[in-house]
């Protein structure tokens, strides 16, 4: 009896230091954009050119804040038994809608990998969701010139949705760290900079759908992150 109440107060202490440190490093991710905005808005001139680059920058800076706050909001529903809602989706239909959203984030040789056909039970808005964070990763991790694709395909046992770039590419060490919230490395640098919140919760819908995130890349020759669900974890 002592030592399970002992296991259940270890339990319980581990939940509340996770929460801690994420609670912190929420508030650091938080305290960056609006120290960025204080700082600018202090030294701000009577200089019409200057007050118009500080207005963009701060705008830049709120709507950073913005994502940040829409991102914890979709980790604190995961815990919800709604969080995803299945219904019948048609794959290439999406995967074609998919790129022409991801377009919008930046300049890039976006591209179409593969269309995979059917229909699979799967939360059109979560994926949507999961996919354009992949594109904007993509977006963070290459220049104009180089490619970002998105595809997908559909066997008998698992439909695949994907994003590929041809950018920087993740280091070895980094690649199972860059799916923890706020993962960082040595010195409280992060790993794979720009990771932040948007991977997790990647993974966190993938999981929902009852499937995985895979990682296949080589540093300086860019990556492929791909969900991957089962056709026995489409769920009604």
């Amino acid at each position: 009896m002592a030592r399970a109440f002992n296991a259940m107060l270890d339990r319980l202490e581990a939940a509340f230091r996770s929460q801690r440190i994420f609670v912190q490093d929420a508030s650091h991710e938080l305290r960056d954009p609006l120290t960025i905005c204080r700082g600018h808005l202090e030294l701000l001139t009577d200089d019409p050119a200057d007050q118009r680059a500080t207005v963009a920058l701060v705008l830049d800076e709120l709507g950073r804040i913005g994502r940040i706050v829409d991102d914890l909001q979709v980790l604190a529903d995961a815990d919800q038994p709604d969080f995803v809602r299945p219904a019948p989706v048609d794959l290439g239909e999406l995967t074609v809608e998919l790129l022409a959203k991801a377009g919008a984030l930046g300049p890039r040789r976006w591209e179409l990998d593969a269309v995979g056909a059917g229909t699979v039970l799967a939360d059109r808005h979560r994926l949507t969701e999961a996919v354009l964070n992949l594109a904007h990763n993509a977006v963070n991790h290459t220049r104009g010139d180089q490619v970002v694709a998105v595809g997908s395909s559909r066997t008998d046992d698992e439909w695949r949705l994907w994003v590929r770039d041809t950018g920087t590419g993740v280091a070895a060490a980094d690649r199972d760290r860059i799916f923890e919230r706020f993962a960082r490395g040595a010195g409280s640098r992060r790993t794979y900079q720009g990771a932040g919140l948007g991977l997790a919760i990647v993974a966190l819908i993938a999981q929902a759908h009852g499937g995985r995130v895979e990682l296949a890349s080589r540093p300086g020759h860019g990556s492929t992150f791909t969900i991957v669900v089962p056709l026995s974890g489409d769920r009604p």
